[in-house]
């Protein structure tokens, strides 16, 4: 079992997908943290120290720090690259896709999902019949996408489409995901999410209306 540490502060907002994939490769790590929520409409100093650049939640290393339990990413030279291409094809991607269906609406709004959908069936084909991204075990790839799938039922709500049509073998390996304790205990529920993002939506139609 990976060392707990005094030192390992985690700075997080409960409904940010890269808050949740610090918080799911942690548990994998079994690494202890204190948990400090921060408020992202009121920066504290300790988390622009941290990161006084982008000001936003830092990223942890923890794969290469804590780089003997549970490795996220595969040893083998060209499949680290391959996991790292289809991470940040995630970063680039799937939020902002999300995003724009959850603050627009008419025309806007279908092509945004015709474009998630699409995102999303890439990622299936990358997926194919693998149980993880990347094989057997569930690593890298994965912490990356899953803590999308609790923002889902947010973009189907707001988007009125249902994902699970579109890319069955996306949400099967979803589910597969949830089913283990480190992915199930560091995502919020997604009625949080929604709740969270109804109000996001309603501020940002009445400034930009």
């Amino acid at each position: 079992m990976a060392t707990a540490s005094d030192d390992v502060i985690l700075l997080d907002f409960l409904p940010s997908m890269f808050g949740m994939r610090v918080r799911i490769a942690l548990a994998e790590k079994q690494v202890k943290y204190k948990y400090i929520e921060v408020d992202m409409w009121n920066k504290s100093d300790l988390l622009l120290q941290m990161n006084p650049v982008h000001k936003k939640i830092p990223v942890l290393y923890i794969d290469e720090v804590w780089n003997e339990t549970s490795p996220l990413l595969p040893s083998d030279p060209y499949q680290r690259a391959q996991a790292r291409f289809w991470a940040d094809y995630i970063d680039k991607k799937v939020h902002d896709a999300g995003r724009t269906i959850n603050f627009t609406k008419g025309e806007e709004q279908e092509q945004a999902k015709k474009d998630f959908v699409g995102i999303l069936k890439t990622l299936e084909g990358q997926l194919g019949d693998k149980p993880y991204f990347g094989g057997d075990i569930f690593g890298f790839v994965d912490v990356a996408l899953i803590p999308f799938y609790c923002w889902f039922y947010t973009y189907e709500s707001f988007g009125n489409f249902k994902i699970e049509l579109e890319c069955p073998k996306l949400i099967g390996w979803a589910k597969r995901c949830m089913e283990k304790e480190s992915v199930a205990k560091s995502l919020p529920d997604e009625s949080k999410i929604y709740e969270h993002a109804c109000f996001l939506r309603k501020k940002f139609l009445e400034i930009f209306r």
